[in-house]
């Protein structure tokens, strides 16, 4: 009886040790983040980029094409020139591509990237859970439209999904801010 007694304690206790770790955000940062969407003016430079992973996007990912910490369905982007801006309704980009064309690439393969340079299209902000946002619009680069989403979290920390007419979608990560944070 004792070693069931025994067993039960540390299989309660295993299980109250592996809960959720999550820290709740402050209220500072909860403030920040609000008035950074209230401004509609915010930076995000990416550290990861992760394809949709299909049978050619697999291969390329797990061979040593990739650059080094790569692998796994994820690209590390970090020290690689990216960002996304907005400011108003005016968006700025260059995010590397990497997955699958499906048409319409320029002739002499010009467009590689995602590069939004113009105006937003039907712009949307929506709180959601743990004190966070949920942005999304519509952008044009060159010759091509994208459905992007952004979730913003109190930490500063970003997810962006984007989904064009002619590319397989693409999940960015990385930071937020206000403004580009010089060197």
């Amino acid at each position: 009886m004792k070693a069931l007694t025994f067993v039960l304690s540390l299989f309660t206790l295993t299980l109250i040790s592996c809960g959720s770790t999550q820290t709740a955000a402050t209220p500072a940062e909860i403030e920040a983040l609000k008035k950074l969407v209230d401004s509609k003016t915010f930076y995000i430079e990416s550290d990861w980029a992760y394809p949709q992973i299909t049978a050619a996007m697999s291969q390329v990912l797990n061979s040593p094409l990739m650059q080094p910490g790569s692998g796994g369905g994820g690209v590390n982007l970090i020290g690689n020139s990216n960002f996304l801006k907005l400011e108003g309704d005016s968006i700025t980009s260059y995010l590397p591509y990497f997955g699958e064309r499906r048409m319409g690439a320029a002739y002499g393969g010009t467009d590689n990237s995602i590069e939004f340079k113009g105006l937003v299209e039907d712009y949307r902000v929506k709180a959601n859970k743990h004190s966070g946002y949920t942005i999304n619009f519509d952008a044009k680069s060159n010759n091509e439209n994208f459905t992007v989403s952004v979730d913003l979290f109190p930490n500063m920390k970003s997810s962006m999904t984007l989904t064009g007419n002619t590319r397989t979608p693409i999940q960015y990560t990385g930071k937020v801010s206000a403004k580009k944070e010089e060197d």
